[in-house]
């Protein structure tokens, strides 16, 4: 997984925003949006719920993306996947 830094650096390609949506809003948004990026480009999904960094690490493993990591900003998390 990627630093905070280097997370804050990256260019995205997609923001979804799920915050105050509840498990499993925040990873169907994610699984909705992911059609929106180009192969190789990065999708950030800002949520409340704690859970979701687990939630879309397992996904976008199973999908064959990239979890490239998270961090907490505020009250929510930031996500990043590398679509593949």
């Amino acid at each position: 997984m990627l630093s905070k830094d280097e997370l804050m650096a990256l260019n995205v390609e997609k923001e979804v925003d799920a915050r105050g949506t509840a498990c499993p809003g925040p990873l169907l948004e994610a699984k909705r949006a992911v059609g929106e990026v180009s192969s190789g480009g990065v999708m950030m999904v800002l949520s409340s719920d704690s859970g979701t960094p687990s939630d879309i690490s397992r996904w976008a493993t199973k999908a064959g993306h990239e979890y490239l990591g998270d961090y907490e900003d505020d009250g929510f998390w930031r996500i990043y996947v590398k679509v593949k």
